[in-house]
């Protein structure tokens, strides 16, 4: 990590190194003295700091002068006065003009010592928190991931065996299939759970502020850049940093951002220091990333380094079984928000929430729920109650029970799968990895085909 960075201004030099002794006791640090106080003021305007002690009486520019000089280019600089004449109407107008505390010479070095520390850590922590404020962070999609589904069951699997070992993980899986709460899943269960998770939406800052939201800057650096300002990458130092649709970042950016990760440091912008960052990357996208590089929209290099293991969510359209654990999920939570529980789900209308295609998949079936479960009147959520576009797009009309012909297709489609496996594997002997490459499909896939179906791929091997 970048060394705090403290201005110490007296015009004793012999003050000068007895306050440089006693701060040197401080971890990670850079002290800069200086006798001059006009010089002082200088260095004030010129560069970044995070703590100045100021004499109040000296030669030429005194240390209120110095305080008030100090507030107008960083007004969250932590500023601690030293003097050795003390007054009322002195000390007064430092606390109005900002001044963070205020030591009466002669001082032990320990008070000295204390205040400092104190200083800088309010100091660090008024950064994180205003960094905190200014985030993206989007609210959980639901509280946990739902769902029983093989496909499901697949993402659970790769979640236990890529999370402990602090690779990068790329996840990739249509809008609204959940793939934050994925990246989520992964730091809880990695030796980084306990530092922070930093999400970052690539498509929804700005391309002008996403390099200094990134890296950071130091004040001056460009236009409205009074104070210096964390990076969420330096803020997600030791923790996770993840970048939901990396796809959309900006070609200048993707450099940048691939220098960091393969050299793990960073330079704010207007810095002249390299800082360390211990981060893990967790990226995710909706967009065929291999494609988008072949067609230089982004660069392979940044694909082959984020995709180093790889987590693939499925459409809720192919995920079928899961659609009533989430309604229930979704009704039961909306019902509690709402002081209104007890609340039931016709058969009916779970069997149209089936043959909905859900091309916003997860997060399309809660906010129909949300917004279903607000406009009832009765205890049970009915076909009347679902938006029209929902029911007429499932293959039904409102009032009509569809169950036959949702029954029907159900039936007709696991005949069809069943004997279209049966045929696949009987053709190829039982060999499970030329007959999902003749399916077009992954191994993994056809397996928990095979299983669900109760089909023994031995049983054809001669």
């Amino acid at each position: 990590m970048v060394k705090a960075r403290i201005l110490v201004v007296d015009d004793e030099r012999g003050m000068l190194e007895v306050c440089r002794d006693v701060l040197s006791k401080l971890s990670n640090v850079e002290i800069v003295l200086e006798d001059d106080s006009t010089r002082a003021a200088d260095k004030i305007s010129a560069d970044g700091w995070d703590l100045l002690v100021a004499d109040v009486r000296m030669p030429g520019v005194d240390g209120v002068e110095l305080l008030r000089i100090a507030r107008e280019r960083d007004p969250e600089l932590p500023v601690l006065l030293l003097t050795a004449y003390p007054t009322v109407e002195t000390a007064v107008e430092s606390m109005k003009l900002g001044a963070a505390d205020y030591l009466t010479k002669p001082f032990l070095p320990d008070d000295l010592l204390a205040t400092a520390q104190r200083l800088l850590e309010s100091r660090r922590l008024h950064e994180e928190n205003r960094l905190l404020r200014r985030q993206l962070e989007r609210a959980y999609a639901f509280g946990d991931m739902i769902g029983t589904s093989p496909g499901m069951r697949a993402v659970y699997e790769t979640i236990e065996r890529v999370a402990p070992t602090d690779v990068d993980v790329l996840i990739t899986g249509e809008t609204g299939t959940g793939k934050e709460l994925v990246a989520r899943s992964v730091h809880q269960r990695s030796s980084r759970s306990g530092a922070r998770f930093v999400p970052v939406d690539c498509g929804a800052i700005p391309e002008d502020l996403l390099e200094s939201e990134f890296f950071g800057h130091e004040r001056g650096a460009f236009t409205g850049a009074y104070a210096r300002s964390l990076g969420l990458l330096e803020f997600a130092n030791r923790g996770t940093f993840f970048l939901d649709e990396i796809g959309q970042l900006p070609p200048k950016l993707q450099a940048k951002l691939l220098r960091a990760l393969q050299e793990r440091k960073i330079r704010r912008l207007g810095g002249k220091d390299e800082i360390e960052v211990d981060v893990r990357i967790v990226a995710a996208t909706s967009l065929e990333l291999e494609e988008e590089a072949r067609k230089e929209r982004f660069r392979m290099e940044l694909y082959y380094r984020v995709n180093v293991a790889r987590i693939e969510l499925p459409p809720l359209r192919q995920r079928l079984e899961d659609i009533s654990l989430l309604t229930t999920h979704f009704v039961d939570r909306y019902a509690r928000e709402m002081g209104r529980e007890g609340v039931e789900t016709d058969p009916q209308v779970l069997e149209v929430l089936c043959a909905y295609p859900w091309p916003g998949n997860v997060r399309e079936l809660q906010n129909v729920i949300k917004r279903t479960r607000a406009t009832i009147r009765t205890d049970t959520i009915t076909l009347d109650d679902l938006p029209d576009e929902i029911v007429t797009a499932a293959g039904a009309r409102v009032g009509k029970a569809p169950r036959g012909f949702f029954a029907a297709r159900e039936r007709q489609v696991s005949e069809f799968e069943r004997q279209y496996l049966t045929d696949l594997v009987r053709t190829h002997q039982g060999e499970v990895t030329r007959a999902a490459a003749e399916a077009e499909v992954p191994r993994g896939t056809l397996y928990r085909l095979l299983k669900k179906h109760g089909i023994d791929p031995a049983a054809f091997r001669d």
